[in-house]
C-alpha cells in the first residue's frame, strides 16, 4: 500500500539514483590478472612482492619473435624494444654469449634457445601497470607478420577483447529478449516495461560498484548479462500475478497490491536463494569468488528491490497503455503439455534416478585448467602467435629464484643441481653468467642490478615446460624442494607457474566447503519460506543434479574446464535456476488444495510453463552469446556451461519434479506446515456435513 500510494516519490528516487550510478559506471577498474586474486601469504605472492621491493621489476612476462632477420637486424630490433615505454628488461642471445665471435664456435643449443632458421627470439619483461599500451606498441613495432605471446600479453589482450566483446553481446542480448518477451506476453508494451525495470537495476549495480574500486573481469563482463537473465523472472513472475488478479475484477491499485502479497513468497524464495548462492563465494580464500559473490549478491539484492518497489509503480502508470496495445497470444496453451508430462513423468523420475551417481562422481573428476596460460584457442591472433613461437623455438616458462645472498659457493652447487633437470633449459645467475669466482665490484652496476640486490641473489629459470599441469606441478614441487633443502624457509620462488600452482591448491581446498555452505544455506531459505522438511529436499536434489550432469559431459568427451568456470556455474545455475523449480512448486501446492494431484499436474504446468520457459530462454541465449562472441576462454566456457547448465536445468524442473512432486505427494504433505490437500473422500463428507 505504501508503495502504490507514493507512486512519485518512488520515481524520484530511482531516477535519481540511476543518474548517479550512470555517471558512476565508467569509474570502476576492472582487473584481468587472475594472479592479483590470489590470498595475502601465499608462497608466490610473497615473493612476487619481495622482488618488486628488491629489484623493481616483474618476471619476464612475454616473448616475441622477430622473423627473417640477421644478428645484427636482431641486435638492432632488441635496442628498439628496450627504448618502449614499459618494457623494464628485454633478454637476447648476446645476453649469454658473445655475439661479436662466430657463433659457430658456440654451443649450437645455447644458440638455438635465441636465434632459429633467422628467427630471433626475445624474452621481455613488461611493466604490469602499463601492460595494455606496451603489448600495442610492441605490435605496432614488429607488424602483424611478427609473433608474440606470455601472460602480458594474454592480460593486455583480454582486456581489450572482453571490453569490446562485452558491448557486442549486450548490444545482441536486448533485441532477442525482446522479441522472446514480445512471444510470450500479452501486449506489445509489457517487453520494453520488462527490460526497462532490469535495465535501471543493472545501471544502479554497475555503478554502485564503485564502492569497490575494483572488480575482477569475470565480474565485470558476465555481470549484467546475469543479473538480467536471473531477475528478469522476477518481474514476469509479478507482471503474471498482476494479471491474474486483473482477470479477476479487481481495480489496478488493489490487484497490484494483492499480486505483491501473493508474489512475495515465491520471489523472495527465488531472490534469496540466489542472493546465497552468490554470498558463499565470499567464504573462498581465491580473491575473485569474494569479488564476484559480493558484487553479484548486491545484483540481486538491487533487482529485487527494483522489482518490489518501481515495477508494480510503473505498471500502475501504464496499465492503460498496456491495455490498448494488447494483441492475440502468440504461445500455445500448454494444458496439451501438461497430459504430456504426466504420460512420461514417472519414467523421467526412473532416468533422473540413474544419472545421479555416474554424474556426480563424472563431474568430480574432470580435467581442470587452473591458470591463464589456455585462455586463447589458436582461432585467435594470440592464440597462433602462441603456437607459432612454440613450434620454432620450444616451450618457455619463466621463473625467478630468489636466494639469500652471500653464499656464491652455495649458489653454485644449487645451480648445477637445477641444470641436471630436464626439463631445465637455462638459468641466468650472477654465478652462472659471471662465475663464483668474479668479484662483484668488477661487474657492471646495470647486470649486477639485475641479479644481485640488497638482500637477495636471483635466478631466472627457463624451464622447457608447459605454465600448468601435472608435469609442471611436479617440476614446481622439485625447484621448492631444492630450495628448501639449501636454504630452508629463506628461498622465494616467483612465476606464472608457481602463481597457478598455488591458485590450484587454494581453489580445491575451498570448493567443496563452499559448495556444502551454498547448497545448505539454500535448503535453510527453502526450509524457512516453504515451511517444509521434504520439498527442499526434492528442489536442491533436482537442481544439484542438473549441475552434475552439466559438469559431468566434459569428462565423458575427454574435455577440459576451467576451474573458475566450473566453481562458478556449481553456484550460478543453483541460484538461477532453482527459481524455476520453486515458482511450479509453490503454484502445484496453491492448486493441489483445490485439485486431485495429476489434475493439479496439468493445471501448474499450464499456468507456470510459460514463465518457466521466458526466463530459461533468455538465461540460455545470454550464455550462448558470451560462449560464441568471446574470445576469453573463462568467460566464453562460462557462456557455454550457463546455457547447456539452464537447459538441463528446465528439462528436469518440467519433466522430473512434477514426478517427484506426484510420488511424494503423501510425503509432501505430511511434512509441510499449514496445507490441506484436496481429497474426493474428504470433499464428499465435507457435501454431506453442508447438506445437514
Amino acid at each position: 500500500e505504501y508503495i502504490v500510494n507514493h507512486r512519485k516519490t518512488v520515481i524520484g528516487v530511482f531516477l535519481i539514483a540511476t543518474v548517479i550510478c550512470a555517471i558512476c559506471s565508467p569509474m570502476v577498474n576492472v582487473d584481468y590478472d587472475m594472479n592479483d586474486y590470489l590470498p595475502d601469504g601465499t608462497a608466490s605472492t610473497v615473493a612476487l612482492d619481495t622482488m618488486k621491493q628488491e629489484y623493481d621489476m616483474s618476471i619476464p612476462n612475454a616473448r616475441v619473435m622477430v622473423s627473417n632477420v640477421t644478428i645484427a637486424q636482431a641486435l638492432e630490433m632488441k635496442q628498439k624494444l628496450s627504448n618502449i615505454d614499459g618494457i623494464d628488461d628485454v633478454t637476447w642471445l648476446d645476453d649469454v654469449v658473445d655475439t661479436d665471435i662466430p657463433l659457430e664456435i658456440e654451443d649450437k643449443d645455447v644458440i638455438e634457445d635465441y636465434y632459429k632458421d633467422n628467427n630471433a627470439l626475445f624474452t621481455v619483461t613488461i611493466d604490469e601497470d602499463k601492460r595494455i599500451e606496451t603489448v600495442n606498441a610492441i605490435r605496432d613495432l614488429i607488424g602483424d607478420g611478427n609473433y608474440m605471446s606470455g601472460s602480458a600479453v594474454n592480460t593486455a589482450t583480454a582486456t581489450q577483447a572482453t571490453n569490446k566483446e562485452v558491448k557486442r553481446i549486450i548490444l545482441l542480448v536486448l533485441p532477442i529478449c525482446l522479441a522472446i518477451l514480445l512471444l510470450t506476453s500479452h501486449s506489445w508494451i509489457e517487453p520494453i516495461l520488462l527490460l526497462g525495470t532490469i535495465g535501471v537495476a543493472i545501471v544502479l549495480n554497475k555503478g554502485s560498484n564503485l564502492m569497490f574500486g575494483t572488480i575482477s573481469f569475470v565480474t565485470n563482463a558476465a555481470g549484467g548479462v546475469l543479473q538480467l537473465a536471473v531477475s528478469m523472472d522476477y518481474s514476469i513472475f509479478l507482471l503474471h500475478r498482476f494479471e491474474e488478479m486483473r482477470t479477476q475484477g479487481q481495480e489496478p491499485k488493489e490487484a497490484m497490491i494483492n499480486a505483491l502479497c501473493k508474489s512475495t513468497s515465491s520471489i523472495l524464495s527465488s531472490g534469496l536463494t540466489t542472493v546465497i548462492g552468490f554470498a558463499a563465494l565470499i567464504l573462498m580464500r581465491f580473491k575473485i569468488w569474494p569479488d564476484m559473490g559480493v558484487a553479484m549478491a548486491k545484483a540481486i539484492f538491487i533487482s529485487l528491490v527494483t522489482v518490489f518497489v518501481l515495477f508494480p509503480v510503473i505498471l500502475l502508470y501504464f496499465y492503460k497503455l498496456i491495455d490498448k496495445t494488447k494483441h492475440r497470444y502468440l504461445m500455445p496453451e500448454f494444458d496439451k503439455f501438461g497430459r504430456f508430462v504426466t504420460k512420461f513423468m514417472i519414467p523421467a523420475v526412473i532416468i533422473f534416478a540413474i544419472l545421479i551417481v555416474p554424474c556426480n562422481l563424472g563431474q568430480k573428476m574432470n580435467q581442470f585448467s587452473y591458470g591463464s596460460s589456455q585462455l586463447f584457442s589458436t582461432n585467435t591472433q594470440i592464440g597462433r602467435d602462441t603456437k607459432k613461437i612454440e613450434d620454432t623455438f620450444g616451450k618457455s616458462n619463466n621463473l625467478v629464484l630468489m636466494l639469500p645472498k652471500g653464499d656464491l659457493q652455495k649458489e653454485v652447487e644449487l645451480s648445477d643441481k637445477l641444470h641436471n633437470i630436464p626439463q631445465v633449459s637455462s638459468i641466468v645467475s650472477y654465478v652462472d653468467n659471471a662465475g663464483a669466482e668474479v668479484p662483484l665490484d668488477y661487474v657492471d652496476n646495470d647486470t649486477l642490478s639485475k641479479l644481485i640486490s640488497k638482500n637477495y641473489s636471483r635466478m631466472v629459470i627457463t624451464l622447457d615446460a608447459d605454465y600448468e599441469g601435472e608435469e609442471t606441478f611436479k617440476l614446481i614441487d622439485n625447484i621448492r624442494s631444492l630450495g628448501k633443502e639449501y636454504y630452508g624457509d629463506k628461498y622465494l620462488l616467483a612465476g606464472e607457474s608457481a602463481s597457478t600452482y598455488d591458485l590450484m591448491d587454494t581453489i580445491t581446498k575451498d570448493n567443496q566447503r563452499v559448495n556444502a555452505i551454498a547448497v545448505g544455506a539454500v535448503f535453510v531459505v527453502l526450509l524457512i519460506t516453504m515451511k517444509s522438511i521434504s520439498i527442499p529436499i526434492i528442489l536442491v536434489l533436482a537442481i544439484e543434479t542438473a549441475i552434475w550432469i552439466n559438469l559431468s559431459i566434459p569428462y565423458f568427451k575427454g574435455g577440459t574446464l576451467f576451474y573458475i568456470a566450473y566453481l562458478i556455474i556449481s553456484t550460478v545455475q543453483l541460484g538461477a535456476t532453482v527459481d524455476y523449480a520453486i515458482l511450479l512448486t509453490t503454484r502445484y501446492i496453491e492448486i493441489r488444495e483445490k485439485e486431485v494431484k495429476k489434475n493439479a499436474i496439468i493445471e501448474t504446468l499450464k499456468s507456470t510453463t510459460v514463465s518457466i520457459l521466458t526466463s530459461a530462454s533468455i538465461l540460455t541465449l545470454a550464455g550462448t552469446l558470451l560462449w560464441k562472441i568471446s574470445t576469453h576462454g573463462v568467460l566464453s566456457q562460462l557462456g557455454h556451461l550457463l546455457a547447456r547448465g539452464t537447459i538441463f536445468s528446465t528439462i528436469i524442473v518440467l519433466f522430473v519434479i512434477p514426478g517427484m512432486l506426484y510420488i511424494c505427494d503423501t510425503l509432501i504433505k505430511k511434512t509441510t506446515l499449514g496445507i490441506e490437500f484436496y481429497n474426493k473422500k474428504m470433499e464428499k463428507y465435507r457435501l454431506i456435513y453442508k447438506k445437514f
